[in-house]
């Protein structure tokens, strides 16, 4: 906890005080802070876009998300929002929840080992979507960094990055999305690591906030090989 509290001490809003909503989530509000701070300063997560979660419990689902139109390098302790399974705040008063928040809620429902949930608006991720778009994936072959995704131990991989289409029907897309990740979770192969939305961005997860962020720095280096390969050929 000492840790934690050192690393507080430029995050505006805390201490929390006793009866706060958010008091005694410091840590995971340290690390979507600090999350968001590692992204805006590569490009990923720019302005306001992108949104952040972790998984608080399960039984009721409740997840700590990202309020709506903040800016990422620039989060701050009242930044956040706890939700229900309906994406709905748990206590009256905090700030409207990301628009995009059942996107986080349905990963976490199919995915139970899952703790975190990261989206970034990177450039790569945003051209690739739409360049791959009717072929349905990203192809991603070959490269050593595939093994930074949970489970694959080699890089001898033909990795498909699927893509859905954008929406500002986020119920639908997350129904779209929830039977894609029965379908994946079902092949008896590595679980699903993320998905492009087109000409949007990156969603990927992890069992905490660390390897969320592994997901995310593997999927966007291994896109700009992608595109970079496409600009040399």
């Amino acid at each position: 906890m000492n840790e934690v509290w050192s690393a507080t001490s430029e995050i505006e809003g805390f201490p929390f005080p006793d009866d706060h909503c958010l008091k005694g989530l410091e840590p995971q509000v340290v690390e979507l802070v600090q999350t968001g701070r590692l992204f805006y300063q590569r490009g990923w997560s720019v302005g306001t876009s992108s949104n952040y979660s972790v998984i608080l419990d399960r039984n009721p689902l409740e997840l700590l998300v990202t309020a709506s139109g903040m800016h990422k390098g620039r989060l701050n302790a009242n930044d956040f929002v706890r939700i229900n399974e309906q994406g709905r705040p748990i206590v009256p008063g905090q700030p409207k929840s990301s628009a995009e928040t059942m996107l986080h809620v349905v990963a976490a429902q199919k995915m139970p080992e899952v703790r975190s949930v990261l989206h970034t608006h990177s450039i790569w991720g945003t051209i690739l979507g739409d360049r791959f778009f009717d072929q349905g994936f990203v192809p991603i072959n070959g490269f050593e960094m595939l093994k930074g995704l949970a489970e694959i131990t080699t890089h001898d991989v033909q990795y498909q990055l699927k893509i859905f289409e954008n929406t500002q029907d986020i119920p639908a897309l997350a129904q779209d999305v929830g039977r894609w990740l029965d379908e994946q979770m079902g092949n008896g192969g590595p679980g699903p690591h993320g998905y492009l939305i087109r000409k949007h961005g990156l969603y990927t997860w992890g069992k905490d906030v660390a390897e969320a962020q592994r997901h995310i720095e593997i999927f966007e280096f291994l896109l700009e090989c992608v595109g970079r390969q496409l600009l040399m050929a």
